[in-house]
């Protein structure tokens, strides 16, 4: 069974469609980079995939409690450590130790400091950490890089080159080349939507849209 399968998506974004007609799997040691324009819905996509609002239509198929997320927001604690920060992700996860998320960020020498004393680059490698912690083998990136410099993007992709090779995926919108040569590429802009009509399924609720 693919990590995930997408078929025949269509997602909305403030009430309107976005993209439609989307279809792709990703197996275990699969990367996904979604491109295209700022606004073609890139965003919209990954947080439907997540969970974090319906599909318009189509269908989204992947094990239970596959999904780890990662935003623009890091999702930080300011008053607790970068250590405090990643044990509290692993238990609400149910992941294991910490150290080989710390090393793989370059966090070592930063472990107890608040993470609201880390400048945005530290903020965003501590965020990332957090992804090695869950467990979860289907990761789900919007814009990951953000923040980082050359040598933190470097560490970012042996990371999910790691994950791959354990037997995850990943799929992620970034507007940088990641050096993942093995990873496929979608563009979104042909998967504009030709209407912004919306035929609701049951539940639908375009508040989340």
């Amino acid at each position: 069974m693919s990590l995930l399968a997408v078929q025949d998506l269509a997602v909305a974004r403030g009430g309107m469609r976005a993209v439609e007609g989307i279809s792709f799997t990703l197996d275990k040691g699969e990367a996904l980079i979604l491109r295209g324009p700022n606004g073609v819905g890139k965003t919209t996509l990954l947080r439907t995939v997540a969970g974090l609002q319906p599909p318009v239509a189509g269908r989204i198929e992947m094990p239970e409690d596959a999904v780890a997320y990662a935003a623009h927001a890091d999702g930080l604690k300011g008053a607790l450590s970068v250590s405090e920060n990643l044990r509290f992700w692993s238990r609400v996860f149910g992941g294991g130790a910490i150290g080989g998320a710390l090393a793989a960020m370059n966090l070592g020498a930063l472990t107890d400091r608040p993470a609201a004393s880390l400048s945005a680059g530290q903020k965003r490698r501590l965020g990332l950490a957090r992804l090695l912690v869950t467990g979860r083998p289907l990761w789900v990136l919007d814009e990951p890089t953000v923040s980082l410099d050359a040598a933190s993007v470097d560490l970012f992709t042996a990371a999910v080159r790691a994950h791959l090779s354990a037997g995850g995926a990943a799929l992620m919108a970034t507007h940088i080349d990641l050096g993942l040569d093995e990873a496929r590429v979608m563009d979104l802009t042909a998967c504009r939507a030709k209407s912004d009509r919306i035929d609701k399924p049951a539940g639908f609720n375009e508040a989340f849209a």
